[in-house]
């Protein structure tokens, strides 16, 4: 199972599988969520996916409230910042995840985006297929200790994620041009924050990296490289506590009133003016 570690204001959790079977893959009940969550907010080394059968409910990731209902998912990716606000009534499953489980290429490229839909509703089309591909993941998770497999718990979270069809898979997965972009700024927007960096470094004209992001996501390449690094300074303010010097060092800039001017013009607040008003919620 999962085992956790405390610091000041986040619980941090690592995946640590139970067993002699050292699965890439778990489930949990919701039932079980319960008896474990604090309340508290955390933050995972894992993928957690979760399919709501019944209830009504609400998950903060990254800052932003999700009503929970029926017959619908959550997916919240590691380094996401999180918080089961309400879950007394929800009923389902949770599966717990590495990002290296999935073994297809479509669903392991999927895993790897920095920015996935945090929930969706699924049409009643899709749900006997889920439910179908949910189940029968559930059940070989709960095969014996001497007849567990660590490949089928893979190839059916693979299938399970094809068939909940998060709705960001399909625009995203038909621009090649973006996809590099969104790769290279999740690993270099700490040192770098102008798209001309990305447009050189890739190897295109800076306006044909701008048409695929805006086609994709519907924001300039800029807009996509700020929002990035905005929701990492959001998450190192509030969950990391780190003044607003240590944040500028952290994403690259030259000194603390040049981040502060950078993240007042893109939030609207000084850092620490949001970083008090989002501990008190």
């Amino acid at each position: 199972m999962v085992k956790t570690g405390h610091v000041r204001v986040i619980r941090q959790m690592t995946y640590r599988p139970a067993g002699r079977c050292a699965a890439a893959v778990e489930t949990m009940t919701f039932e079980r969520l319960r008896e474990l969550n604090d309340a508290g907010t955390q933050r995972a080394d894992f993928h957690v996916l979760a399919v709501i059968d019944d209830g009504r409910g609400l998950i903060t990731v990254d800052f932003l409230h999700h009503p929970l209902k029926e017959r619908s998912a959550v997916w919240v990716p590691p380094g996401a910042v999180h918080r089961w606000d309400d879950i007394a009534g929800v009923t389902g499953h949770l599966v717990l995840f590495v990002p290296t489980a999935p073994v297809t290429h479509a669903t392991r490229e999927l895993v790897a985006s920095p920015d996935l839909v945090a929930h969706w509703g699924i049409p009643d089309a899709d749900w006997p297929f889920v439910d179908a591909a949910r189940n029968h993941l559930l059940l070989e998770a709960s095969a014996p200790p001497g007849e567990c497999s660590t490949e089928l718990p893979e190839i059916l979270l693979s299938a399970l994620i094809a068939r909940l069809r998060p709705p960001h898979t399909e625009a995203r997965s038909t621009h090649p041009v973006f996809r590099l972009f969104r790769s290279s700024v999740e690993a270099h927007f700490r040192e770098h924050h102008d798209a001309g960096y990305y447009a050189r470094t890739l190897g295109y004209a800076p306006r044909t990296l701008s048409r695929a992001v805006q086609q994709t996501t519907g924001r300039t390449a800029k807009a996509y490289i700020v929002d990035r690094i905005i929701l990492e300074a959001k998450r190192l303010l509030v969950h990391d506590r780190l003044t607003a010097t240590r944040c500028a060092d952290a994403l690259g800039f030259p000194d603390a009133s040049n981040f502060s001017v950078f993240f007042q013009k893109a939030t609207g607040k000084r850092p620490g003016a949001w970083q008090a008003a989002a501990a008190v919620e």
